[in-house]
């Protein structure tokens, strides 16, 4: 068996206060530490070396994990990519199924089609959708530019598959199919390096293969997978800038006649990290994620401020006494610079279609304003087109915060982590012996597209998010603090819009961190390494039926993710809470 990353695994530092005190003050900590102790809390007690602190070891591995073939040494690759490829079958199976415009689609499919050919969106005749099944996408592009509310990138890249494949389901859904594979293998090396255990890592990519949510919005051209491929890829990009700096910061400090790294204060307030290319990559994709919905926005600041906290642990862990200061001081700034900026820049860039399109009222909608309406002013010193687009940006900005429309399958956040209210995406009820109705049904049947996370991994999940905040808070442990930083970013904002509309399948972009924290909580249970072998065989046992009544419970549900007529009352049985249906 692999090593599994243990929920104990030492990441903290040493008290700073320790090296600085007499030790028997140093052990002395105050009543109200004292108290939480009795909940687990360890501070920054840490164990383990300087150089383990900064930057824990992979495991050596095993060919126990790989029988035959001798694959242990490539398992770093080998299993995130068998995970990857099962996820890329389950997600193009009949990725052209149903043949219909489904939900959202009726927006982004048609958007896509005309960002790629104009430039920006255009009004569509009501009966586009029909016409461009009938004729294969044979339909001629209108001209007149109309209003949107979310920025271009996740159209442009839905307009890549209709490229590609043509103007039908399968074109415009296979980027999204494409992206949502990816975001598995992305979980699985992403788990490995956080953890540093393939195993977790490959079972965090597991159970996104077999997360509903993911798997509906993966065949869905719908925004919201382009916006969790940019903010996953944006994290990985820190993890590994995390992993990188660390380890030149390790390789600065001094080494003692016995070969091991010791702290230096001043190495540790003076360090500076130097060129960092994966938080400028980092800073890329969330300025892709934010021009694909707004949302990503929120990321920029959250991980922003994760990445300059890691810097402050880092620095401490080297022995520096003034962390805050010194990271102030060298850091601050240039993560500032990688990140806000870039985004920012990036953004804009992504209007370039729009910005290009002329301002004579043939062009984007609303870029002429600046030369009609917007007339005049204080800020007419600014280019027309920064201020048409400003213009535009406002009337967005008031149409989503404002926005308070009734829908069927509108919820609340609260309901979201436990499958309150899932967005049903399509539905018909065939006859027997037709649209894959068996003829000798009893009755019609059901097809319908459900964007409804698999219950048994989204309930096992509330419970992985208290594990996670308590070794968050009470042991200090950054790799729980990393996941709850996607969830937060992904979840809270939404909790200030109590009236707007808003819907579940807004969850799918704190998805992969939900199943990241399942994974924490199933290494947890399955016990660190050097548990006697009778704890480890239980823990593993219980972990595995979990895993397994997970992945069970997906394919249980299978046929009301794809779309798969099944009798009627096979369809009733599998709508477990009357606010599914």
């Amino acid at each position: 068996m692999t090593h599994t990353a243990s929920s104990s695994h030492p990441t903290e530092t040493p008290s700073r206060a320790a090296a600085r005190q007499d030790p028997a003050e140093a052990e002395r900590p105050s009543s109200w530490l004292r108290g939480l102790r009795r909940f687990g809390y360890a501070g920054r007690d840490g164990g383990g070396g300087v150089l383990e602190r900064l930057v824990p070891s992979f495991p050596a591995p095993t060919s126990r994990l790989w029988p035959t073939g001798g694959l242990g040494r490539f398992s770093g690759w080998a299993g995130p990519l068998l995970v990857t490829l099962l996820a890329g079958l389950l997600r193009f199976w009949h990725l052209g199924s149903p043949k219909a415009v489904i939900f959202d689609e009726t927006y982004y499919a048609k958007d896509a089609w005309a960002i790629i050919h104009r430039g920006f969106e255009v009004n569509w005749a009501k009966n586009a959708n029909d016409l461009i099944l009938q004729r294969n996408g044979d339909v001629p592009i209108p001209h007149d530019a109309s209003y949107v509310v979310h920025p271009p990138v996740g159209k442009y890249v839905i307009g890549i598959g209709e490229w590609l494949f043509g103007f039908d389901p399968f074109g415009w859904r296979f980027m999204t199919a494409l992206l949502g594979t990816l975001c598995v293998l992305m979980v699985c090396r992403i788990g490995r390096r956080i953890f540093r255990s393939t195993f977790l890592g490959c079972l965090a990519g597991l159970l996104l293969a077999v997360d509903g949510l993911a798997f509906v919005m993966s065949r869905t051209a719908l925004l919201d997978s382009v916006l969790v491929f940019f903010v996953l890829a944006a994290f990985g990009c820190l993890v590994v800038d995390r992993d990188r700096s660390r380890e030149r910061l390790a390789a600065a400090l001094p080494v003692d006649e016995n070969g091991l790294v010791r702290p230096d204060a001043h190495i540790a307030e003076t360090f500076r990290f130097g060129w960092r290319p994966w938080r400028l990559l980092a800073g890329l994709c969330l300025g892709l994620a934010a021009a694909t919905k707004w949302n990503g926005f929120v990321y920029v600041a959250a991980f922003a401020l994760m990445t300059v906290l890691w810097d402050v642990g880092a620095r401490r862990v080297a022995g520096a006494r003034h962390p805050w200061m010194a990271t102030y001081q060298w850091d601050l700034g240039w993560a500032f610079l990688s990140t806000v900026p870039v985004a920012i820049g990036t953004y804009v860039l992504s209007w370039l279609g729009w910005i290009l399109s002329p301002d004579d009222g043939t062009g984007g909608y609303l870029r002429n304003w600046a030369v009609t309406a917007g007339k005049g002013g204080h800020f007419t010193w600014l280019p027309d087109w920064v201020r048409s687009l400003w213009h535009y940006e406002h009337e967005v900005w008031e149409f989503n915060t404002h926005l308070t429309s009734a829908h069927t399958y509108q919820s609340n956040p609260w309901s979201w982590i436990v499958d309150g209210r899932p967005v049903s995406y399509f539905y018909e009820s065939p006859s027997p012996g037709t649209d894959g109705c068996p003829a000798d049904a009893a009755d019609k049947c059901a097809r319908e597209v459900l964007a409804l996370g698999t219950p048994l991994l989204w309930w096992a999940a509330a419970v992985a998010l208290l594990f996670v905040l308590w070794r968050w808070f009470f042991r200090r442990d950054w790799r729980a603090g990393a996941i709850l930083c996607g969830v937060a970013a992904g979840y809270l904002p939404w909790f200030q819009y109590q009236e707007r509309t808003i819907f579940y399948f807004y969850a799918v972009v704190f998805a992969p961190f939900l199943c990241l924290a399942v994974a924490m909580m199933l290494g947890a249970i399955i016990g660190k390494p050097g548990s006697s072998e009778r704890r480890r065989m239980a823990g593993a046992a219980g972990a595995g039926v979990l895993v397994l009544l997970i992945v069970w419970n997906f394919i249980y549900f299978w046929p009301i993710y794809t779309g798969t007529a099944i009798p009627i009352d096979s369809w009733r049985s599998r709508m477990w809470l009357d606010t599914w249906v």
